[in-house]
């Protein structure tokens, strides 16, 4: 039977002290003869610190902890990857995929989920023999994860005694398999492809007498739709990433990172924090998603690494030719080719909960699943023509060796060589900084090899606009020749290699704010990469131009750990800082009769108005008055210009200054008062503020904030893009009500340094703390020191562990 034993502080002292064997209970000789032998400490803000003899026993000390802390979250995502919501939530519910912000009905998802198993897409990867094959310490740790996960589910009863309402005593809650849990890393890896075009996947049927197709949009404007629902999709998941080089350090001898990724604040996209240690072979600490019992984020002993949402598309759509009089096969290479119909059986729950079956079938190509829409843009399948996506990483468990390799990486030169070696990275850009003072910057990863001869030869009506506007290919499926390329150095066929992708290592700083590899650092440009990895030459954000120049400034007088945490929650607003002083002028002059116009209705009263710009900080802190209402006049004019995207061209009427490439930091600038929108805008502005019954000036932590608990805690940060907050928060705006709570944002966030010793020097702070239930007494206390700007000290070494005044420890076995 299974041994459980807490300790009393003493006795954890004396374990910390004796980090370097693993302990076991006293008079426990027998116990050396067990699977699992862990041990868990939970310190400050009950970060678990988890110690074990080898890989098995590290995955089953994760599981368990991060099971007592998110058991109901989690374990509804495994009723998803099992392809059963239909069954125990009811086919016509929905959910949003955090991750991608797409939502997808619970049979259209089932349908996909189920597919995917009956099609042994998951066992096919882990059957896979060679170099690229999963290593045996990940599926180590992946099955003692599972065991620690079941083994605190039999804890609490299998589920009649869970504290979190959410799935107390719930019928669907069980027992996980390995396969769940690979299943669970195969939706994050298919985040920003398959994920994407989910509902699509699911619903494509062929045209019939019953199923007339379709009518489909102009090329143009099908491309247009993309382009703007992409970056309303995937934009707000994003992310800052800053590593600065010794020359950027005080004292010009260690390296420095900023982590600070933006997340989702619900669901699973969420980070959970803690230390994996197994003497001798691994000391890594840092954050993972849920469910991934590697670090995904954080740092060892001497490198230190964090990322941030790439530019790089990770899918082609292809589009298929028809075989005449049969919409189920498709021409390639002048040969009409069959599709696969693949026939999944769904349970579902109706009325009274009484459970039936529905029968469906997806369907197939050599590239991929057919699909009709993407991100809700119908895409139809007529009789002559269709659409296939062409996924890069539905093929990547390489993805966790790498992130194994990346814990154990002592240096920022061996991390280069980890990217190299897997090309694993699946939908992010790598940052590093290491304790020998080198800084890294990389898009290395899974991305499909298509040089721009092959999307200028290959690329259909379609996708010559989608390629303007995004960079998104998509490809004529009719013949080989526009089959992915091959490069003899890739991890794998139909990749770049990655001698065609970007990377830069620098002794003073790089950084990356989801804009792409071009100004990882202005004094050296990356060009000459393909068009689908990235733009070059083209507007950044105003989040990257921010963090930009916060970082050369203070990279030239010298970065400290305690300057970079100032800077990432320095929560200046920089299209106030760009634009804030003409506004006031022109609110002034244009409200010399008390009133603004507005896009609708008479015009508005300025009241206060032009006083509460002019008196604003120019912050987004809980204090800052003036924040809100420039906040609803930037989005109210960027808006006026047709999307956020636009915004960003140089060329919106709302800028006096336009872009200039060889200026990319401080273009566009300036406030054009003369666009009659600029007036239109702020009058809008007023009107959404008073509606919402809110005074003008009302401080910002007075709307911005999340409820725990009946607690409200005010939170600092804005709107990363389109308003340039390098500390982004994501919230809404409701007609008449005002802000919704934030949703997402920093998540993780993490400093990292080193000084003479041989503990890094670092502060993280996880913004909504380890715990998803709301009776876990770390439900929200890491939401309180984040509210108030505080950090958390790292506790790496044993020494740190030792000082800490909360010591919680566990000791398993079995």
């Amino acid at each position: 039977m299974p041994h459980l034993r807490r300790s009393a502080i003493a006795g954890c002292l004396a374990l910390i002290a004796g980090l370097a064997v693993p302990a076991v209970a006293a008079g426990s000789h027998a116990a050396r003869h067990h699977r699992y032998d862990v041990t868990i400490t939970r310190t400050d803000y009950g970060i678990p610190h988890i110690v074990a003899k080898d890989f098995g026993s590290l995955g089953y000390g994760y599981g368990y902890a991060f099971a007592q802390d998110n058991l109901c979250t989690m374990a509804a995502d495994y009723i998803t990857v099992e392809g059963k919501r239909s069954r125990w939530f009811g086919p016509d519910a929905s959910y949003t995929m955090q991750g991608n912000s797409v939502t997808v009905s619970n049979l259209d998802s089932d349908f996909f989920w189920t597919e995917v198993r009956q099609s042994h897409a998951v066992e096919k990867l882990l059957a896979r023999k060679g170099p690229m094959s999963l290593s045996p310490r990940v599926r180590q740790a992946v099955t003692g994860y599972v065991a620690g996960y079941n083994r605190w589910l039999k804890h609490v009863g299998g589920g009649a005694r869970v504290t979190d309402p959410a799935c107390r005593g719930a019928k669907w809650l069980h027992p996980i398999t390995t396969l769940d849990a690979y299943l669970r890393f195969y939706q994050l890896i298919l985040l920003a492809g398959q994920d994407v075009v989910m509902p699509g996947i699911a619903e494509a049927e062929p045209p019939s007498a019953s199923n007339p197709p379709a009518a489909g949009l102009a090329p143009r404007k099908a491309a247009r739709l993309l382009a703007v629902g992409w970056h309303q999709s995937m934009g707000g998941l994003g992310s800052n990433a800053v590593a600065v080089g010794k020359a950027g350090v005080k004292g010009h001898k260690h390296g420095l990172l900023l982590g600070n990724p933006h997340f989702p604040w619900t669901d699973t996209e969420r980070f959970y924090q803690a230390q994996l240690t197994i003497p001798g072979v691994v000391n890594v600490t840092g954050a993972s998603l849920f469910g991934v019992p590697v670090v995904l984020i954080g740092h060892n002993a001497t490198m230190a690494w964090s990322h941030t949402v790439s530019t790089a598309f990770r899918f082609t759509p292809y589009q298929l030719t028809l075989a005449p009089n049969d919409p189920t096969s498709y021409m390639y290479d002048g040969a009409a080719v069959k599709m696969q119909p693949r026939t999944v059986k769904v349970t579902v729950r109706g009325a009274g909960g009484k459970l039936s079956t529905v029968t469906h079938t997806l369907w197939w190509t050599r590239y991929g699943p057919v699909f009709n829409s993407i991100l809700g843009i119908p895409l139809p399948w007529t009789n002559s023509t269709a659409f296939a996506i062409r996924d890069a990483n539905v093929d990547n468990f390489r993805v966790f060796n790498h992130f194994l390799a990346t814990d154990m990486a002592p240096s920022v030169k061996a991390e280069l060589k980890v990217l190299k070696k897997y090309e694993g990275i699946p939908w992010v850009n790598t940052i590093v900084a290491d304790k020998s003072g080198h800084a890294l910057y990389a898009d290395i990863g899974t991305i499909p090899n298509v040089p721009d001869s092959l999307a200028q030869k290959c690329n259909t009506q379609l996708g010559a606009g989608t390629f303007k506007l995004l960079g998104l290919p998509v490809l004529d499926g009719s013949t080989s020749s526009c089959n992915w390329k091959n490069d003899k150095d890739a991890a794998e066929p139909g990749l770049f290699g990655p001698s065609h992708l970007p990377h830069l290592m620098r002794w003073d700083y790089v950084t990356n704010s989801n804009d792409s590899f071009w100004l990882s650092n202005p004094k050296h440009p990356l060009e000459g990469f393909a068009r689908i990895i990235g733009d070059q030459r083209t507007p950044r954000s105003l989040r990257t131009r921010i963090g930009l120049i916060m970082t050369a400034h203070n990279a030239k007088i010298g970065f400290t750990r305690q300057r970079m945490q100032d800077e990432v929650f320095s929560n200046e607003q920089y299209a106030g800082m760009l634009t804030r002083d003409q506004l006031v002028s022109l609110c002034k002059q244009d409200s010399s009769t008390g009133f603004l116009p507005t896009s609708s209705g008479p015009p508005v009263a300025v009241g206060d108005a032009c006083t509460v710009l002019a008196k604003w900080d120019l912050k987004e802190n809980v204090g800052s008055r003036g924040a809100i209402l420039f906040r609803r006049f930037w989005d109210n004019v960027v808006n006026s210009a047709g999307s956020q995207t636009y915004g960003y061209t140089g060329v919106a009427p709302y800028w006096k200054t336009p872009f200039n490439a060889n200026d990319a930091v401080h273009t566009p600038a300036g406030l054009n008062t003369d666009d009659p929108a600029v007036a239109v805008a702020l009058g809008d502005a007023i009107s959404d503020l008073r509606n919402a019954n809110l005074p003008l000036g009302v401080p910002l932590g007075k709307v911005q904030f999340i409820t725990k608990n009946g607690h409200r805690y005010p939170i600092h940060g804005g709107t990363g893009d389109p308003n340039g907050d390098f500390n982004a928060i994501w919230t809404g705006w409701n007609s008449g009500k005002g802000l919704t709570e934030p949703s997402g944002g920093s998540s993780f966030v993490q400093v990292v340094t080193w000084g003479r010793g041989p503990c890094p020097d670092a502060r993280t702070i996880l913004t909504y703390s380890e715990s998803t239930d709301p009776s876990n007494p770390h439900y929200a206390d890491q939401t309180a020191l984040f509210s108030k700007k505080r950090w958390v000290v790292d506790r790496f070494c044993a020494s740190a562990i030792k000082a800490a005044k909360v010591h919680q420890v566990t000791h398993l076995v079995g």
